[in-house]
């Protein structure tokens, strides 16, 4: 069944330079079967950025680097937008072909938005981050990567998901539904870029649904003090990660604000992806393996 399912996913070929957007859910997501074929919304903002929200049926965007780059590595990249839009060029398709030039692969979530009043803002992303997971995990043969180095990145609300990815994988914020759902969701590193909302509002504790343990992987963290969304989201996130023994690097900057990306700019913060790549470097994802 597993299998059958994967070759329904993978009809169209898949090799570098060749995005290629599968489903998360067959039938649909978790109370959203109903409004599964629902038209998504997309804008262009005047400065040129490129939004989607009304997203009601999540998919995944998966790009391939250049074989000779390939390292067997793979990213889930959680866009941002406050849970309400996906900010899609600057924080999705600019990011996997930054992780394409250091021979990652980048998959691209596009996941629930925007945030439903009737349940917390980030369950139903929750859900949609862990079968993401999953079925990336579940395709590492098919895909060429290594099922043991596919991590999570993502920016301000993304961050934020990323985080509760990181720290609630021991259980599913859904009831299973396939064999998909058997294989782990745990991200094996992640990555937070100005992550948004994961300190309380006393700015001295980690929102419940941050749950850090030993067992959280490896996290990079990168945040300016100027951030009008709260520097003690990373600072938090630091000190439990450094409490519970988890290896972490956080990378604490004087200007920059928020929402930059990957964007040069005369801030020291854009050079957070060179520091990134070095952290990855350091921490053995970036060296070929077997997968590739």
């Amino acid at each position: 069944m597993l299998r059958s399912f994967s070759l329904l996913l993978l009809a169209a070929p898949l090799v570098a330079a060749d995005p290629v957007e599968i489903p998360l859910w067959e039938k649909g997501a978790p109370g959203f079967e109903s409004r599964k074929d629902e038209k998504e919304n997309r804008d262009v903002r005047p400065n040129g950025e490129y939004r989607v929200t009304n997203v009601h049926n999540p998919t995944l965007t998966v790009i391939l680097p250049p074989k000779e780059k390939a390292t067997g590595a793979a990213v889930v990249i959680c866009p941002g937008g406050g849970y309400s839009i996906l900010a899609w060029d600057l924080e999705g398709e600019e990011v996997a072909q930054w992780l394409n030039s250091i021979g990652v692969t980048g998959i691209i979530l596009k996941y629930r938005v925007p945030k439903r009043a009737d349940e917390p803002r980030y369950v139903p992303p929750l859900q949609d981050a862990q079968r993401a997971m999953s079925l990336v995990r579940a395709h590492a043969e098919d895909w060429k990567i290594d099922p043991n180095r596919i991590g999570m990145l993502g920016f301000s609300a993304g961050g934020h998901l990323t985080a509760a990815a990181s720290t609630n994988f021991d259980k599913r914020a859904y009831e299973t539904i396939d064999q998909f759902d058997q294989v782990s969701c745990r991200p094996d590193f992640a990555v937070l870029i100005y992550p948004a909302y994961l300190a309380e509002k006393d700015n001295e504790h980690l929102a419940a649904e941050i749950r850090v343990t030993p067992q959280t992987p490896p996290t990079f963290i990168v945040q300016t003090e100027d951030d009008p969304v709260k520097v003690e989201c990373g600072l938090l996130m630091f000190g439990a990660l450094k409490k519970a023994g988890v290896p972490a690097e956080l990378h604490a900057f004087t200007s920059g604000g928020h929402g930059y990306g990957l964007r040069a700019s005369d801030k020291p913060v854009s050079t957070w992806p060179a520091r990134c790549a070095d952290w990855m470097m350091s921490q053995g994802l970036l060296g070929h393996s077997e997968a590739k």
